[in-house]
Parts: structure tokens; sequence; C-alpha cells
């Protein structure tokens, strides 16, 4: 019995001690079911951080934080707004849905955090740096052009460059803080073609920079989308930053592509990517590389594996997404890193103070279109199921306004109450058409009322169901089931929104209890 219990002690021992690639596989992909496109990844020691793309939100430019490649939170911004322009604010019929910031490049060097982006809406590229990546502050540098798709490099010589394009992918020098153009630099072609090694032409041209130097020699990821076909992975080599490159393709399975290289502490390597996934958005994969002969050879047998030798996924509540009951203890923010405005808020006409638990949403002017009205406060939907509900206080609504728990995207679609001459209704209204509908609408005689939001991503089936409540626990559906389509003119998963907006009269105000996410989809 006694050499038994030695046996179970050091084989426990040794399991304790095991490195994590010997540990049976436990990880899922994708290593998170929601909109997180676009990633740039690094390590810091033991701890890994990504930035992401949000485009039109604010505040922009997510910063992520893992110690494990699986599971991320949130931990900070790099901007609160990316500037202050009508297709930013909402003003004179203009937003930049779509557009916004586009595909980020995130470094460390010497002591310095790096993250950079570049927008379409104002035409220039910009530089984020801090010392502390989770508290910052950040400091903001900006110049023209927009180097697209960009990638971010440091050499071992302590030269700075960026790596951007579509196709055609070229070169440029930068100071030495990367705060600008290196006076005197010239932009040169560095790969005439990229998308060559998919074989075919027409579709995507080879973007999504990313550059990585190994041993001495670099590695460019691309993304290329053959037309007819999928997206793809496509890496380039060379001995020097300037070339010439050699290339192939690296993976081309599932659809999941874009992104680069990030290394353990013991020595492993992956890729991450990211898949198209329908109306819950582009989510992130974790793939695993072997190296053989100088390249990365990406996947198990040339696929993308469902499991993965690292540690189990958990929720993505609230690392992700998260409930809100809209209580503030002294000190803290006003709003938790989940949420983000639809564009550049008025920070005027919104409050978590004016009344004690509440998120409060004030009207300032007059609007025609949901899509078009300031201080949606959104978050993300997430896979395979979900479910946002919130209690609505509509006291003190004027004619005309209508607030409400929205599905934001082109194809919207809403559950909310509207005042229309002096009469409250509670309405169903789907954009599913491409044009706002109102589906259904049922009179609303009291001040209270619960709305609810449930979507299903399962298979891509894509489609939400709303609901309203009197007494938060007994739920009717309402309208009829939106289908949620992934559209490129929002560029974006669709997400959960609270908004009040006024058609007639400005001056009222809603309020809403609590916003809660559940990632499953319930009765309660």
């Amino acid at each position: 019995m006694k050499i038994l219990f030695l046996r179970f002690c050091r084989l426990a021992i040794g399991l304790y001690l095991m490195p994590c690639s010997s540990i049976a596989q436990t990880a899922h992909n994708p290593i998170i079911f929601a909109d997180v496109p676009d990633m740039a990844m690094i390590r810091v020691g033991n701890t890994y951080y990504m930035s992401s793309t949000t485009m039109h939100l604010s505040p922009g430019l997510p910063i992520m934080k893992s110690k494990d490649l699986v599971n991320w939170q949130l931990v900070g911004y790099a901007y609160d707004t990316l500037a202050t322009v009508d297709a930013l604010t909402l003003n004179n019929g203009r937003s930049t849905y779509g557009r916004g910031s586009w595909a980020s490049s995130l470094r460390y060097h010497n002591g310095t955090y790096y993250v950079t982006t570049f927008a379409q809406t104002t035409g220039k590229t910009y530089i984020y740096t801090t010392k502390d990546i989770e508290k910052g502050p950040w400091i903001a540098h900006s110049f023209k052009p927009a180097y697209h798709d960009h990638s971010l490099f440091f050499d071992d010589d302590d030269r700075v460059y960026m790596i951007y394009g579509a196709g055609k992918l070229k070169l440029v020098e930068l100071t030495t803080d990367a705060s600008d153009v290196k006076p005197g630099t010239t932009e040169q072609v560095i790969i005439e073609n990229a998308s060559t090694p998919s074989g075919t032409t027409g579709g995507l041209p080879a973007e999504g920079s990313q550059l990585f130097k190994v041993n001495g020699k670099y590695y460019l990821f691309n993304i290329t989308w053959p037309k007819g076909g999928m997206r793809t992975v496509v890496i380039h080599r060379a001995d020097k930053i300037t070339g010439p490159y050699e290339g192939g393709i690296a993976l081309q399975d599932l659809g999941v592509a874009q992104g680069g290289l990030i290394d353990t502490p013991d020595g492993n390597w992956y890729a991450y990517l990211f898949r198209d996934f329908g109306g819950v958005g582009r989510i992130p994969y974790m793939v695993p590389i072997n190296w053989e002969n100088g390249w990365p050879v990406l996947g198990v047998k040339g696929k993308v594996p469902e499991t993965l030798n690292l540690p189990a996924n958990k929720s993505l509540l609230p690392g992700i997404v998260a409930s809100d009951e809209f209580t503030r203890k002294k000190g803290e923010p006003a709003l938790p890193l989940v949420w983000q405005w639809n564009h550049n808020p008025d920070n005027t006409l919104w409050s978590v103070n004016d009344r004690k638990g509440h998120l409060r949403l004030k009207t300032g002017r007059i609007d025609t279109s949901f899509v078009l009205a300031r201080n949606t406060l959104t978050q993300r939907t997430i896979g395979p199921d979900c479910a946002g509900s919130t209690r609505l206080d509509v006291s003190n609504m004027k004619e005309g306004d209508l607030a409400g728990l929205s599905l934001l995207q082109k194809n919207y679609g809403f559950v909310g109450v509207k005042i229309d001459n002096g009469t409250q209704s509670i309405v169903m209204v789907s954009a599913s058409s491409g044009k706002p509908v109102e589906i259904q609408r049922i009179p609303l005689t009291k001040k209270i009322v619960y709305l609810k939001a449930a979507c299903n991503f399962n298979d891509r089936k894509d489609t939400a169901t709303f609901f309203y409540s009197m007494d938060g626990k007994t739920w009717t559906g309402i309208g009829e089931p939106l289908k949620m389509p992934y559209t490129i003119p929002h560029f974006m998963g669709y997400r959960f929104g609270l908004f009040n907006f006024a058609t007639q009269t400005v001056g009222g105000f809603a309020d809403f209890d609590y916003f809660r996410i559940h990632d499953k989809i319930s009765d309660s």
C-alpha cells in the first residue's frame, strides 16, 4: 500500500510539473466566440496582450490580457475618441460605419508599448504609446497618409518600419520613436503581388500584414481571399527586411486566416487568426505551429484543430462581456470596459449618477434614424447563444421619443417603447429588409417595462427573438425573428445596445435599471 501511495504521489507531482504541451487537450476553438477581429498579439514575460478592431465605436482600440492564450479580459483602450469629425459624431447625417480605425499593430520595445492603427475616416495613421499597457496613459501621435493594414516593426538595429498595402506591399521607415515618417525616407515596394502564392487572380488581394523576426529571418503574414475560394494564410520569408521574399500558402482551412505568430514561455508556437462567422462577427482561433526547414507549418495535417494543448476555455463573462447594474462605488469608472458607444458620445446627455443605480439617456436633438442617433451604448453579442435584458423606466420620455434594447448592425432590430400622440406603446422594429419596419405594437399602461433579446448563432442560424415583460419573470414574444446577416457596410458583429432618441421634442430621458447578459438562452 505504501509503495502504491508513493507511486501515486510521484505521478501527481509529475503531472503538476508537466509542461503545458504535455497536458491533455482541453482548450477549444474558437478561443473567443465573439467579434474580436484583426488581432495583434505580443508576449511580455508570461503575460500576453492583444489589440483588435472596433472601428466606429468609442472608446476604441481595445487592449486585452491573458495568461494562457485562451482566456482574455479587457484591460483598457488606446483612445477615448479617435477624432472629432461629423462622421464620428453622427452629425449632419454622416456616420463612419464600416470605417473608423481598422487593423492595429501591437509591439513592445525598450520598455514602451506601441499600438498603431489607421483610419479611412480621417486619412491618418495613429501611433499610441505607453509605459503601462494596463493603466496608461496613452500618448497619441498621428500623421498622413493612412497606411493600410500596416505592421509596425522594430528591427535589431533599432530602425523602425511599417509594412503596409494590399496586393502590392510596401515598406516605409519611421522615426526612432515611431511618431512620424522618417524625414527623407522613400516608400519602396518589397513584394509586387503578395497574392501570387494562392495561384489565382481576383478576389481579395493580400493584406493584413504582420511582420516577425525569428532566428534572423523575416516572416510576413498576410491574408488573401482567392475569387471563388476561401480566406487563406500566405507567409513570405526573407533574409533582409527589404527582401527578396519567397512565399507560399500556409493555411487554407475553414476560412481561418489573418493574424500572426506568438510563442509561449516554454517554447511552443501558435498562430493567432480569425474566422468570419456570420452575425456574431469575426471570431479568434489559435492554431499550433511546428517549424520545418525554417518555415512555420500551421495546423494539424493542414487543418485547424478543434482542441488545443492549452488550458480550458472559461466563460466570456465578465472578461469580454458583462452584466451591469449601473451602481457605482466611489472611485469606480462611470462605465466598465465592456461598454462602447456607437460612435463618439455626447457626454452631456448620459449619466449613471443622476439616478442611483440607473443609466440615464437624455435627448438633446431630433433624430430620424436609429443608426444615426447618438449615445447608443453597446457591447458584443457572444456565441453560440446569448441573451440580454433590461428594465426600462419610461416615466420621463416625451412625445416622439423611442427607447429600448437593440441588436445593432445594418439589418438591426429592437424592442422598445415609443410615445405617440400621448400614448405609450411597446414596439418591435426590424430592418431585416434594409429599412426599418414596425412589426408589432402593443399598448403600454405602466411606466416600467422589461425588455429582452435572445440570439442564436449555432451553426450560423444567426437569428434573434425579442420579448417584453411586465414583471421581469413572465416573458412574451413580440414581433418576428430577426435574421442577422453580417453586412460589409457595418463590418461588425451584432451588438446589444441601450438607446433613447427624440423624433419630435428634446429634453426627455429614459432610465435603464440594469443590463444583464447570459451566455445561454433561457426563459428567465
